[in-house]
């Protein structure tokens, strides 16, 4: 627990350039800079003094297709696009708009990318900071979005000399529960503590978080260990985008007995669900027999689809109903094998 904090703006360091040496310039515009404090430093100044700009024409068509080959070569995938604006996942994990790439503060003819590795960048400032006495906490921070929520705040994407996490798990509340999930992001919270100082417009590109508690803390994994895997993202994906996945992954559902299903036991209120959502798109003349148990070859359950239509184009409804009721089953996690039957259609089911 802190006993207050402050927040300092640094003003007057004035257009960075390649190669200019940000500490000595942050020292010259602020030498009140002691032990303990935090600086929050805006990425594009970092950027500018790691040379990360790329060269653009200054206006016109030109100008857009440049920054298109700018966003593709530092997209590792894209998330979410809507009208203008692409949501992307960088090579460093980041998960933000444009991939992060910035024509604001910058000539006209230069876009300024992130820093290739905003932690060692972070790393590399402490480290200066140290080479003149003085031990204090740098955050790399930029401004992103948020799902589920309007409006910007500065988060930290680097970070050395402070713990990016304060974790409360296994602490105990004042009611006497145990914390099992709370870890907060402390280096976001400073990173968006900084900028209510440093402002867009200002021309500050760097806050001092003074109060902040550094005892003992040491070089870390920074910034990187608040990236979400693949694993625990539940939401890698824009609404359009998974719903798009989902259509492909049903278009590539797997046919035939040389598949092999999972062996688990099927909830039959799924197999409901999934027969009750497709009931009003089948044709008329398709009948699905109810769900019974099975066992081997991997199924634990079967339907039998059948028509009372047996002329060739009432059979190619069959089997379009039949991939219809699959593609169902696979929203609810039930993985299917179709089969031929001697009256339809058999779906072997599992779950997964």
């Amino acid at each position: 627990m802190t006993d207050g904090l402050e927040i300092l703006p640094v003003r007057g360091i004035g257009d960075i350039v390649a190669g200019d040496d940000l500490v000595e310039l942050i020292l010259a515009a602020a030498p009140w800079i002691a032990d303990g404090d935090v600086l929050v430093v805006t990425s594009k100044i970092v950027s500018k003094a790691e040379g990360r700009l790329v060269e653009v024409p200054a206006d016109g068509p030109e100008r857009d297709d440049a920054r298109r080959a700018v966003l593709e070569s530092e997209t590792a995938r894209v998330v979410a696009r809507r009208g203008p604006t692409t949501i992307v996942q960088t090579h460093h994990g980041f998960v933000m708009a444009a991939a992060g790439i910035d024509a604001s503060n910058v000539d006209k003819t230069h876009l300024v990318l992130l820093p290739a590795d905003p932690d060692a960048s972070a790393r590399r400032l402490r480290a200066e900071f140290g080479k003149r006495g003085l031990d204090v906490g740098v955050i790399v921070s930029d401004t992103m979005g948020r799902a589920w929520r309007n409006g910007l705040t500065d988060v930290a994407l680097g970070a050395a000399g402070i713990e990016p996490i304060r974790d409360h798990r296994g602490e105990t509340d004042p009611y006497g529960n145990e914390l099992e999930i709370t870890q907060m992001a402390v280096i976001d919270e400073l990173a968006a503590a900084g900028e209510l100082v440093k402002g867009k417009v200002d021309r500050t590109p760097v806050a001092v978080v003074r109060g902040y508690p550094r005892a003992g803390v040491r070089d870390t994994d920074g910034a990187a260990v608040l990236l979400r895997d693949g694993a625990s993202d539940m939401f890698s994906l824009g609404t359009s985008e998974a719903r798009a996945l989902g259509l492909r992954e049903a278009a590539q559902l797997p046919e035939g007995p040389l598949a092999a299903l999972p062996g688990l036991p099927v909830d039959p209120a799924a197999v409901d669900r999934a027969a009750a959502l497709v009931a009003d798109s089948l044709s008329p003349t398709t009948i699905v027999a109810p769900a019974e148990v099975v066992a081997g070859s991997g199924a634990t359950a079967a339907l039998h689809l059948h028509s009372r239509d047996t002329t060739p184009p009432g059979l190619m409804r069959l089997g379009a109903d039949a991939h219809r009721l699959r593609a169902a089953l696979a929203a609810e996690a039930i993985a299917t094998l179709s089969l031929p039957h001697e009256d339809g259609v058999r779906l072997e089911l599992s779950g997964t």
